[in-house]
């Protein structure tokens, strides 16, 4: 039996993919942008997310980060939802949960663009 060091793992699968975004850079091609939507002040998402933009910035990706506060309406993080859908400078995004209790969470999911979702 073999076993695998994920944190290595990890490590050369960014590397690789460093390179191929150079690459794209080199060639004067868009670059992937990836971006998050956080949702109040959650210190284990903040966490989470925090590590996509880093890994982002290590591999050279654009990344934005949405940050609203826990009183951000339904309608309002639909709408934010919506125009990331048709933002085509944007290749994929995540809305990191949990959401407040007043926002239904699989309404917000459902409403992502399966090409676009990150997490799907």
């Amino acid at each position: 039996m073999q076993i695998l060091d994920g944190k290595q793992l990890s490590i050369s699968i960014k590397e690789e993919i460093k390179v191929s975004v150079a690459k794209l850079k080199a060639e004067g091609k868009n670059i992937p942008h990836l971006a998050a939507i956080l949702i109040g002040h959650n210190p284990a998402s903040e966490s989470y997310v925090r590590s996509k933009v880093r890994s982002c910035d290590y591999v050279g990706f654009e990344s934005t980060l949405i940050r609203k506060d826990y009183s951000i309406t339904e309608e309002e993080l639909l709408e934010i939802v919506k125009e990331l859908n048709e933002n085509d400078d944007v290749d994929g995004f995540i809305v990191q949960l949990p959401l407040p209790k007043h926002i239904d969470e699989v309404k917000v999911t459902l409403a992502i663009d399966p090409k676009k979702d990150v997490d799907g």
